[in-house]
Parts: C-alpha cells; sequence; structure tokens
C-alpha cells in the first residue's frame, strides 16, 4: 500500500543507529494488527523495527517536523507491508494527528527525545558544535525562529537564564557576557564563532575535563529554538490519552531535564488524587488510568556503548493504558 503524505519532498538518504532498539520493540509489546505511532521519526530506525512486526492489516504512523527526515524515512519505510501515514507536524499534535486520520486510539508509541543523528551529522543544520555551519537549529526548516535570533537577539539576562535552565551551564553568565560583548562587533553568523566564544568565556581549567565544552550551551540554545521540554510535557497526557487499553507509551530520553519531566508527568498520570495530604480518604474521584511497566529507566549495555556511544545517556521509561 502506498505511503500516504502530508506533504512530498524530494528525496534525501541518511542513516540512523536506532537507540535501545530491542528494548523498544520488546516494551512495545506490538500486536501484528496493531495501531503504533513512532512520533519521533527521524531517520526511521525505530520504525522499520516497529513496522517490520506489523502485518498489511497494522498500522503505522511516523511523525516528524523535519521534511528531510520523513522523505528519507519515507524510503526505508516502503518495503512493509503494513499501512504507513508520514505526517510532518509535533508529537504534541497527536490528536490532531489522528483525528485527520479518523483514528480514535492506538496500541503503542514511541518518542525519541532530542536531536535527531541525522540533523547532528548534517552541517548545514547547524546541531553541532563539532562542525562550523550557519547558526540555525530548528527542527523543522519552515520555523522563521532560530539559534541565531537566540544568539543575536536575546539581552544578557535572557541568555543567561536559557543557557543555565536548559544547559544546566555552571558558567553561563560569563558566556552570555561574551557573547553580548562580541556582538558589539557584528552579528554572530557561524557555530563555529560561537564555539570560540563559549572556549574563551569557560576558563581553560574547567576546560580540561568532562564534555566538549559547548555542548551545554548548544542543548541550550537547541531546546530554546524548538520549545523542546514544553513539547514534551505536553505530548506525554496526550499520547497517555489516546492509547487503547493495553497500549504502551516508550519515552527515550537523553538528559536530566528530559527525563525529569517524563518521571514527573508519568507520576502525576499514576497518583492524579488533588485531594490535601492530611485527608483520610480521596474525595476529589480522580483515579490513575495507567499503571507503571518500568521503575528504574532503561539503560544501554555495553555491547550497544560500543555499536553506538550516542545511546550512553539514554534512558527508556514505559507506562500503559490500564484495561
Amino acid at each position: 500500500m502506498p505511503v500516504k503524505w502530508r506533504k512530498v519532498w524530494s528525496n534525501m538518504d541518511f542513516k540512523h543507529i536506532p537507540v535501545l532498539y530491542e528494548a523498544c520493540l520488546e516494551h512495545l509489546k506490538i500486536k501484528p494488527d496493531g495501531i503504533y505511532v513512532d512520533g519521533t521519526l527521524g531517520g526511521g530506525g525505530h520504525a522499520y523495527g516497529i513496522g517490520s512486526m506489523l502485518s498489511g492489516a497494522g498500522t503505522l504512523i511516523g511523525i516528524d517536523r523535519d521534511r528531510d527526515a520523513l522523505t528519507a524515512a519515507g524510503k526505508r519505510l516502503e518495503s512493509l507491508q503494513c499501512r504507513k501515514h508520514l505526517v510532518q507536524s509535533t508529537y504534541a499534535e497527536i490528536r490532531d494527528v489522528l483525528a485527520e486520520l479518523n483514528i480514535p486510539g492506538i496500541d503503542g508509541a514511541l518518542l525519541d527525545i532530542g536531536v535527531s543523528s541525522f540533523q547532528l551529522d548534517n552541517r548545514d543544520r547547524g546541531f553541532s558544535y563539532m562542525q562550523d555551519a550557519p547558526l540555525d537549529m530548528r527542527m523543522n526548516q519552515a520555523d522563521s525562529f532560530s539559534a541565531w535570533d537566540v544568539v543575536n537577539r536575546y539581552d544578557q539576562r535572557e541568555l543567561t537564564e536559557i543557557i543555565r535552565k536548559y544547559g544546566e551551564e555552571r558558567w553561563a553568565s560569563r558566556i552570555s557576557e561574551f557573547i553580548v560583548k562580541r556582538r558589539k562587533d557584528g552579528d554572530i553568523e557561524t557555530t563555529g564563532q560561537l564555539v570560540d566564544i563559549i572556549k574563551a568565556a569557560i576558563p581553560a581549567s574547567a576546560r580540561r575535563d568532562g564534555p566538549h565544552p559547548a555542548k551545554r550551551t548548544f542543548q541550550a540554545i537547541r531546546i530554546e529554538v524548538n520549545s523542546e521540554l514544553e513539547q514534551l510535557k505536553n505530548a506525554i497526557d496526550a499520547f497517555c490519552d489516546v492509547l487503547l487499553p493495553g497500549g504502551r507509551l516508550c519515552i527515550i530520553t537523553f538528559h536530566s531535564l528530559e527525563d525529569r519531566i517524563v518521571k514527573e508527568t508519568f507520576q502525576h498520570r499514576l497518583n492524579p488524587c488533588t485531594c490535601p495530604k492530611e485527608f483520610p480518604v480521596c474525595i476529589c474521584g480522580k483515579v490513575a488510568d495507567v499503571k507503571k511497566v518500568t521503575g528504574k529507566p532503561i539503560i544501554a549495555d555495553q555491547d550497544e556503548l560500543e555499536r553506538n556511544p550516542r545511546a550512553r545517556s539514554a534512558k527508556l521509561r514505559v507506562i500503559e493504558k490500564k484495561r
């Protein structure tokens, strides 16, 4: 059956190494005739695994903001026998996506949060601090707001706030100070220029150990540009609402801010009662419609880390809709 598109673009190839691949497929408990969503389609690695376990009666829905990712994933998924719908949207809009497809509920969903391997590896997208490129970081290239706007238009207080909040960077105030000072000589246009500013702002002694000095700042700017944490928080409840009884939601995160949102939102769904703690019995009537599948998050084993170093910080949490 041909792929149903909301939009179609020219072909573009890229490779994607799925993180926690086996664990995701196992915990989704895939039914051959079920309906499953990959809300962060990327290169289609996870989606191909899901679709391979579906029969012709099954349905795979792939969602991504990135038109190039949708095009490449569409080529990768062509051989699957299941029904396929590839949609350019954000995963937080899952209710709208399903309504457009006339699908009332789903049997499972996977969200692989953050920047994709393709976006990191494509130097022109400006996500990587390892390659010089225009300041961009937009997951949807049609958006008008980019990393350039954050770096060149935010004042020093705003820059400090997002770098500290989203990057958990101890040198946030000094980095923002150096950015604003450098802007007096003209706009900052490239990732390479930004990396040099960050390196100059962080004392040499603090740059000797740990990750790349620009890692946290780039993470913060990317999150700000794409409203990633707000999207995630809104999406978790939306996906829980559209799960059919017995359906599962699997979420992979890559840093503490994401994982904290997933953990806390899952916990709220598991314990929705709003009564004061001193009440002897619940009177609000709110009861959990989901149950916990994982306690501690699932992480990559040594074999996977050797194959895919990007899995090092990945954490998988899973929740199930009650029957």
